[in-house]
């Protein structure tokens, strides 16, 4: 007779894309090349003045633990960013180091919700929200969006959905790469102040832009809780390191999570993370290649039949309509990776109502790989 297991833990859905990953895995330990169109993670290594300060702190540093909210010099540095970049008064005190956003976000859902909690969110949305929010038993609820919000949250949308507790907003968005702009999250803040919900702002992809502006909650409200992450534009993800801006009436709550949690974040890499607030023009090199992989996709999907695509505003995603090719994403992903060897994430990940006739497609590779893709799909589809 095995031991109790947990009815919460049972109930949370499994993160898909980690499942496409172990099968691309199983793929190439076969002696295949897959092409990887599936994981949101840069193909280059972390900034070189991040490396070099990591170097140097094994040289000199003890690497014991540091204090749970972060080293005192990383959170100021964090809040000279808002200043710097934004306009935004955030005092370093309400700057928390944490590992990663993943980290960040229990945390936020801890410090602001009771369980039982009601916490909307844009489907499609990132689907850790989603299961994180099962496994602390809140609820979530998902508002419909569609290409004429960009997928994004409107106060309409929130007028229709009940007694709520929390919002999450996620500018640009994964997986549609779409941003509010500032007048909408001022109303979509103004909205949560005056109807006692908690407003969370995942910023994780903020640097990565192609078209408009990047505004960050922290300039419109005091109350919002701000997540942030070296993973994305700092290209950092192995790293495990991140941040969030918090209300300052919730500081010690967070400590003290942090403190029996986590004790602290890996202080290697927060001596990385100080550094690589100074690597603008390597980083913003990755950008452009950013970019030009979202041209060449935007470009030549629709020759291999991927031709209701998102237009990606930041983040390095497009999310293609494929309903009029099948009524399975999951199936279709599934064939793609066999019989196409290349990678992709379907839409249930993402939209449980209508994901099974979508899939995101991640352009954070190399260029040549996205060559490489279009070619092989083209192929596939003819074949």
């Amino acid at each position: 007779m095995s031991g109790k297991l947990s009815r919460r833990s049972g109930g949370v859905d499994p993160f898909i894309v980690m499942d496409v990953m172990a099968a691309a895995a199983e793929k190439e330990a076969a002696g295949d090349v897959v092409i990887h169109l599936e994981v949101g993670q840069p193909s280059t290594p972390a900034p070189k003045a991040a490396l070099a300060a990591a170097h140097a702190a094994l040289d000199a540093d003890r690497l014991g633990y540091v204090a749970a909210l972060g080293m005192p010099a990383l959170r100021e540095r964090i809040a000279r960013h808002y200043r710097e970049t934004y306009g935004a008064d955030v005092s370093a005190e309400r700057v928390v180091v944490t590992t990663g956003s993943s980290g960040g976000f229990p945390l936020a859902f801890l410090a602001s919700f009771d369980a039982g909690d009601r916490v909307a969110l844009a489907a499609p949305g990132y689907p850790a929200y989603r299961n994180i929010l099962a496994a602390l038993n809140l609820e979530a609820v998902d508002l419909p969006t569609s290409a004429a919000d960009r997928f994004q949250p409107t106060v309409a949308a929130l007028e229709k959905a009940g007694r709520l507790d929390g919002l999450i907003v996620a500018s640009p968005s994964n997986p549609t790469g779409t941003m509010v702009t500032r007048d909408e999250l001022k109303a979509l803040a103004d909205w949560c102040n005056s109807n006692g919900v908690r407003l969370i702002s995942d910023e994780i992809y903020h640097g990565i832009v192609y078209e408009g502006e990047t505004h960050s909650a922290a300039e419109v409200s005091d109350t919002a809780i701000v997540v942030n992450s070296f993973s994305k534009y700092f290209s950092m993800t192995g790293w495990r390191v991140g941040w969030l801006v918090v209300p300052a009436d919730m500081v010690r709550s967070i400590e003290r999570l942090t403190q029996n949690f986590f004790i602290s974040v890996p202080t290697l890499s927060q001596h990385a993370a100080l550094a690589a607030f100074d690597c603008r023009e390597e980083l913003g090199g990755h950008v452009k290649r950013y970019r030009a992989n979202r041209d060449l996709l935007m470009a030549g999907l629709p020759a291999a039949g991927l031709d209701r695509l998102t237009p990606a505003q930041g983040a390095f995603y497009i999310y293609a309509d494929v309903s009029h090719l099948t009524n399975d994403s999951r199936e279709f992903c599934s064939r793609m990776l066999r019989e196409a060897g290349v990678a992709t994430t379907p839409g249930v990940d993402f939209d449980r109502a209508r994901g099974a006739g979508t899939l995101r497609i991640s352009f954070a590779g190399s260029t040549a790989e996205m060559e490489e893709a279009v070619r092989r799909l083209k192929q596939w589809r003819r074949g």
